[in-house]
């Protein structure tokens, strides 16, 4: 972290910066140094000595969001291919506790970070929505470990969960089965080819790797995925601060997201 005399003035930076305290920056920079093995860069390679995360049905996702340069808040884009310890803290600032004296304004963007981390885990692509076959992908991974849970009923309750999002961002909605399509109000459900076509030439929507469409109101007006305003919207009533945390209990700190 630094030579002894700078320590103090880098440690208050720190804190000033990520809003931990110079105990709980102390504590990370231990858990850094066993993860990195006294080196001063981590790997993905080295959250394999990570026990908690062994059997984590999503544990690709969650060590992929360790070097989002998204979630470093660099202006580029991509994959880091290591992290040194500002940016593990920087990381780790997304799990920070809620404090008591935080203000309504203070909350609100606490709250929002934590989501826009969220949401980087669902947008694999980097391209500021989640698709369909991004929600499939995520809740496919979650629901692996259960062995009575074949691949398909995975797949419906992604499909449902989407289409349940979708109606909490454009309002009612009604789904469409393989070989047809189906309109209410203005509102269908198409499978989105390549390239897209108008709703009047769309594709039937069916279970497909493309993902779908959903027009309102006429083919120029198109839902084509969860944007972050919409993922804030389906977080509404759900108490994200206290459920994505880290907890202080010893040196091997976990980060926790129910």
């Amino acid at each position: 972290m630094g030579s002894a005399h700078s320590v103090p003035a880098e440690m208050r930076e720190l804190a000033d910066r990520t809003g931990f305290t110079s105990e709980q920056i102390e504590h990370l920079h231990r858990r850094f140094k066993q993860l990195s093995q006294d080196q001063l860069t981590i790997r993905k390679e080295n959250f394999d000595s990570i026990p908690d995360l062994e059997f984590n049905p999503i544990r690709g996702k969650i060590v992929h969001a360790f070097f989002d340069k998204r979630n470093l808040r660099q202006e580029s884009d991509g994959l880091a291919e290591e992290i040194n310890f500002e940016d593990f803290l920087t990381i780790m600032s997304y799990f920070r506790p809620i404090e008591m004296n935080m203000d309504e304004e203070q909350l609100d963007r606490f709250r929002k970070e934590k989501l826009k981390f969220l949401f980087h885990m669902y947008d694999s692509d980097h391209d500021g929505k989640i698709t369909l076959q991004e929600y499939r992908n995520v809740v496919e991974e979650l629901l692996s470990g259960n062995p009575h849970l074949e691949k398909e009923s995975a797949r419906s309750i992604a499909d449902g969960a989407m289409m349940e999002a979708a109606s909490i961002c454009v309002g009612q909605m009604v789904g469409a089965s393989a070989g047809a399509s189906s309109c209410s109000q203005g509102l269908c459900w198409h499978h989105n080819g390549a390239g897209g076509v108008p709703a009047s030439q769309g594709t039937p929507l069916c279970h497909s790797s493309f993902g779908w469409r959903c027009f309102l109101q006429g083919p120029d007006q198109v839902y084509e995925g969860i944007t972050f305003e919409d993922f804030l919207k389906m977080w509404q009533g759900i108490d994200i601060e206290t459920k994505m945390h880290v907890r202080f209990l010893n040196v091997d700190t976990i980060a926790h997201c129910y």
